[in-house]
């Protein structure tokens, strides 16, 4: 116990450090950037964009333009091929790719570089050390930490591939791993339902749970779910020291996880079996008693869950994991119940363009040290996984400053974006899967929008004006929900994993879409240039369109009894227009 503490006050040593270094901020953010740029300079990325020229942050944006991801695919196809040389400078190791979403349909790969991966490595320590620092019992206390595979396949040049989170576990020190009551091999199993049965059966026979650490709230809820559907086969696995038969796991697999679940527990399996005799489910709140901190995401449209993580899990301290993605962790909050955290200046080079200018065609630029308070902003990224100026089309918000240094919190991904369980749709995405569809189907083009509702679990509704789809409106909707699958691997994830539940369609009256565009210009200008809205991210929409359509007549709306009755909302939900926010009763 007295190695524990003396560990964790040499890792608190390093957070009071980054905080002093606050000081210096501005000076920090131009010593980094110039240390990408010479690391990369003999790159054939680096020698394309002159920065054998850059002295400076002026010259720095004189070389190289705002970018997205589609700027640096043929690097990275080249990455993958095995040519280093393309982007990353001589002795810069390429360890792996983390991939994530995309905007036009493909998977991103982003290059995870030694230097990249300690850098983020830092970034979690010094989250780390502060959360532990302000909740010491959790020294004493086991993790439950969940993760996903870090070589899922490997691209032709031999790189693996996959989550950036299972290469943090597996390179985690020994002392980390000790509290981590699931094993890394766990990462191995790659079928969602049974990673997630296995998780859970391994961490409920572990009484001495203190802290639950995932990115997502969704992850939590589904957990609680799985553990009162599941109750009965977990707590006879626990009782017989077994891992169900059934579930689809590699005989290779099981045989690196069994010395993990064939002692028997009779004892912690008879106590699982009186909760759920006393309150009629596997409470996991009453399951895991010293349970203190939860730590996800709570900034974002992801707060809409926290009510249901209180319901599974109980009220208690919850940190945010920081505004964080494939591309890098970014802030670090160092208090409980906020979603606020400090930039990470000492690691990545930051600039910002105001919201309000981003489809200017010279928007303001600036750096970390130049924002306002409660102003907010697209970010700009250079990072050492290759990345210059790269947009990741993610809002944020100032909310303050330590010394030089702004303090932010994630808003949500830009106007043509949604995600609320990390699936991360591009409207791009949903064009695509829905003319797909229409096409095969031979339906007439019309215009439509997806938009979320949050139900007992969120999911995307496609909303239409009737027409020639013939009573096929379920299967329809399912086509639709496996093109999306097909085209953003992540929203496949959150539907294999039933974060999401499945699209579902519902008709608004004849003219709707008439009435929101005059609605919309009245108050925005331009009739002729009004864009109609194919993806939305805001949980009112689907009321507020309802509540336009009061002015269509019902005989003009073309709508059955039964398709008026799918117009009102879920009752246990209400909506306030223009506000992504929601209300438990």
């Amino acid at each position: 116990m007295v190695e524990r503490y003396a560990y964790l006050l040499y890792k608190y040593q390093a957070f009071r450090a980054f905080m002093a270094g606050t000081r210096y901020g501005r000076r920090r953010q131009e010593e980094v950037l110039l240390e990408k740029i010479r690391r990369t300079a003999e790159s054939d990325f680096g020698r394309q964009h002159g920065f054998n020229l850059i002295r400076s942050v002026a010259d720095f944006r004189r070389q190289v333009p705002v970018t997205d991801y589609e700027y640096y695919r043929p690097w990275i196809d080249e990455l993958k091929a095995g040519r280093l040389q393309a982007m990353l400078g001589p002795g810069t190791k390429l360890l792996m790719f983390a991939l994530t979403s995309g905007t036009t349909g493909r998977s991103k790969f982003v290059p995870v570089t030694d230097h990249f991966f300690r850098e983020y490595r830092r970034g979690w320590q010094l989250w780390g050390a502060k959360l532990y620092w302000d909740h010491k019992d959790l020294v004493h206390k086991k993790t439950l930490k969940l993760a996903s595979d870090w070589r899922q396949f490997y691209t032709p040049g031999g790189t693996p591939c996959g989550a950036i989170s299972g290469l943090v576990g597996h390179t985690a020190p020994f002392l980390a791993r000790r509290r981590f009551v699931v094993p890394q091999c766990v990462t191995e199993v790659h079928a969602a339902d049974a990673k997630h049965y296995i998780a859970l059966r391994l961490a409920l026979a572990c009484r001495n749970v203190g802290l639950i650490g995932t990115a997502n709230p969704s992850t939590l809820v589904e957990f609680g779910r799985l553990a009162e559907r599941e109750a009965e086969s977990l707590i006879r696995d626990i009782h017989d020291g077994t891992l169900r038969a059934d579930l689809n796991v590699p005989w290779v697999l099981r045989e690196k996880l069994s010395p993990y679940y064939r002692r028997k527990n009779r004892q912690r399996a008879q106590e699982l079996e009186h909760i759920v005799e006393a309150e009629g489910r596997l409470n996991l709140a009453a399951a895991w008693p010293e349970l203190s901190v939860i730590a996800v995401w709570t900034g974002g449209p992801v707060r809409i869950f926290l009510p249901l993580v209180d319901r599974y899990y109980g009220r208690h301290v919850v940190r945010d994991h920081g505004f964080s993605a494939s591309e890098g962790h970014l802030t670090i909050p160092f208090q409980d119940f906020s979603s606020s955290g400090i930039l990470e200046y000492c690691h990545h080079f930051f600039e910002f363009i105001p919201v309000e200018e981003k489809d200017s065609t010279q928007p303001t630029v600036l750096l970390s040290h130049e924002l306002e308070e409660g102003r907010e902003y697209y970010i700009l990224l250079t990072t050492s996984s290759g990345f210059f100026r790269y947009d990741i089309r993610d809002i944020v918000r100032c909310t303050g400053f330590v010394n030089e240094v702004p303090l932010l919190e994630f808003l949500n991904k830009g106007a043509h974006f949604a995600n609320f369980t990390g699936e991360k749709l591009s409207e791009h995405q949903v064009v695509e899967a829905v003319s797909t569809v229409f096409r095969c189907w031979q339906i007439p083009w019309q215009a439509f929008t997806l938009a979320p509702v949050m139900q007992d679990r969120p999911r995307y509704v496609l909303l239409l004006e009737p027409g020639p789809i013939g009573g096929k409106e379920q299967q329809l909707a399912a086509a639709v929900d496996a093109e999306l699958a097909r085209l953003n691997c992540e929203y496949a994830n959150r539907r294999e994993t039933h974060r999401l539940d499945p699209i579902e369609i519902r008709y608004v009256p004849v003219g709707t879409w008439d009435t929101l565009r005059r609605v919309r210009t009245s108050e925005r200008g331009n009739f002729e240039e009004y864009k109609h809205p194919c993806l939305v991210n805001d949980l009112a929409f689907v009321n507020y369109v309802y509540s336009l359509t009061e002015s269509i007549e019902p005989a003009s709306a073309g709508l059955s009894d039964s398709h008026k009755g799918t117009l009102s909302a879920p009752p246990h939900l209400t909506f306030q227009p223009n506000e992504t926010r929601v209300n438990f009763k």
